[in-house]
């Protein structure tokens, strides 16, 4: 991994963190309508999917690429040595 791999990694968690936001918003407005009816409740349930795979993806890079919070609290795995 590169640096350039992991400066990309770390602007797509950046962009899921905003879009995970954002989501998280709207489901807290629809859960004041829930009683809105079918296409509310359809709305909130497409909308909890979403959050979660968002979330999934932001914790797999982040634990490929060392970006999480407790990756300075993690030693570095020691290199590999190359068979001859």
């Amino acid at each position: 991994m590169g640096e350039r791999d992991t400066a990309q990694a770390m602007e797509l968690v950046r962009a899921l963190r905003d879009q995970l936001r954002e989501m998280t918003r709207r489901m807290a407005r629809l859960e004041d309508h829930l009683d809105g009816g079918a296409a509310v409740r359809l709305e909130a349930a497409g909308l909890r999917r979403d959050i979660h795979e968002a979330q999934r993806h932001i914790d797999r890079l982040e634990r490929h690429y060392g970006l999480g919070r407790d990756a300075q609290a993690q030693p570095s795995p020691p290199p590999r040595r190359q068979a001859r």
